[in-house]
């Protein structure tokens, strides 16, 4: 897929973003206010929820595989629950803050247009069976005690795709299906690592923030030698 490069001011981002599910803006200074600033540009009134910004800064860092930014956190704050991630974030904005020395390159996949080029099998699984989306996390603070069940392939009311890749997917407490749902994840990991390894490379320039349709598109990025930080930005809009 083609990422443009198109200035965040510019009409045409918010197109481009619609159009390929991704882009990557630039003109905002390389600071974390901009990924509110370029939110708040891309969206306009249509902005539902943003969520906190998260500094990821990495050394000598291994490989991200391919996902799509989404978790369920909700911590209590004075006595009031306050949710700092959603399952369904409908935008990731990512802003390269410090490049690494050498590797670090981003990718980026159509994860709609890669689930539906499986072979039926997989797809029925993808679209029809339960799983428990961050079970594997069950331990971690602040995630609900309540399973988060879907689908990796489901559909919002309005009709918009939703196409799911988390790391914490595991199979229902007690599925009968157990063994089934292990065996077709093993395969989607494999079909997932297959394309990964084709996927062309983009080098961000510091200060630049890819954005990305988190329903439509997945992401990850290369291994690097030395220090590497960027900040990172989930929101919600209407379409959600």
């Amino acid at each position: 897929m083609k990422i443009e490069r198109l200035q965040a001011l510019d009409p045409a981002a918010r197109t481009a973003l619609t159009a390929t599910g991704a882009v990557i803006l630039t003109g905002l200074p390389n600071v974390p206010d901009s990924l509110p600033m370029a939110s708040a540009l891309l969206f306009g009134t249509s902005l539902r929820e943003l969520y906190p910004h998260r500094t990821r800064k990495s050394v000598d860092g291994g490989v991200v595989g391919l996902h799509a930014d989404s978790f369920d956190v909700v911590v209590d704050i004075a006595g009031k629950p306050v949710r700092r991630r959603h399952p369904d974030e409908d935008h990731v904005l990512v802003l390269l803050n410090s490049q690494a020395p050498q590797g670090g390159q981003s990718f980026v996949l159509d994860a709609h247009e890669f689930t539906d080029s499986l072979d039926a099998e997989l797809k029925d699984f993808l679209t029809g069976a339960d799983v428990d989306l961050y079970g594997r996390w069950a331990p971690t603070r602040g995630l609900p005690a309540t399973p988060r069940v879907g689908r990796h392939v489901e559909y919002t009311r309005t009709g918009r795709r939703i196409t799911r890749r988390t790391d914490g997917v595991v199979p229902l407490h007690r599925d009968p299906d157990a063994d089934h749902v292990l065996s077709m994840l093993a395969r989607f990991d494999a079909e997932v690592d297959r394309v990964q390894r084709t996927l062309p490379r983009i080098r961000l320039d510091e200060g630049e923030i890819l954005v990305l349709d988190n329903y439509r598109c997945w992401h990850g990025r290369d291994a690097h030698t030395g220090s590497r930080t960027v900040h990172i930005q989930t929101v919600r809009t209407d379409d959600a």
